[in-house]
């Protein structure tokens, strides 16, 4: 993390409080912070995963994206923006976002691939979905139990049992 040592411990303390679900004290946090490092990744990451756990999916889609789009490295502002987008009902949107991240962290982000089946599922491309559902299972073992709970993907689950 950049900055100064006061924005990476305000940062840090609003990532706590976010964590106890204290929203308005993570946000008081992040507002403490000076306004020349108000722009840094770190900070504008800490901002989305506030905007995330508060469920506001249009400020969360503007951060994220000005974020993944200046500092393509932070895998998270692509997930986050495909995410809000995804909860917005603009899957396609969403798979457009995470298939251009894709070429930043294609090789080694599982839920990257996760999301991408579960939104090609949405999207009734069944056989897309499972080459990236195969991917992100490759990547970490952990996702093939999510596959078989995650309602964004019971149209491929439908699609294999009849098949």
């Amino acid at each position: 993390m950049s900055g100064t040592r006061a924005t990476q411990l305000r940062v840090e303390y609003a990532r706590g409080y976010l964590g106890l679900e204290l929203f308005a004290e993570a946000a008081a946090e992040l507002e403490r912070i000076a306004a020349d490092e108000q722009g840094l990744p770190a900070v504008r990451s800490m901002r989305l995963d506030l905007h995330l756990a508060k469920k506001q999916w249009k400020k969360a889609v503007v951060v994220a994206a000005e974020l993944a789009q200046a500092h393509p490295a932070w895998e998270n502002a692509w997930i986050g923006w495909a995410y809000a987008l995804r909860e917005l009902k603009r899957v396609e949107e969403a798979r457009t976002v995470l298939v251009a991240a894709a070429r930043h962290h294609g090789k080694t982000s599982a839920v990257l691939h996760y999301n991408l089946a579960c939104y090609d599922s949405l999207l009734g491309a069944l056989k897309s979905a499972r080459v990236r559902l195969a991917k992100a299972c490759r990547i970490d073992a952990q996702f093939k139990a999510a596959a078989r709970e995650d309602p964004d993907l019971a149209a491929l689950r439908a699609a294999d049992a009849v098949g």
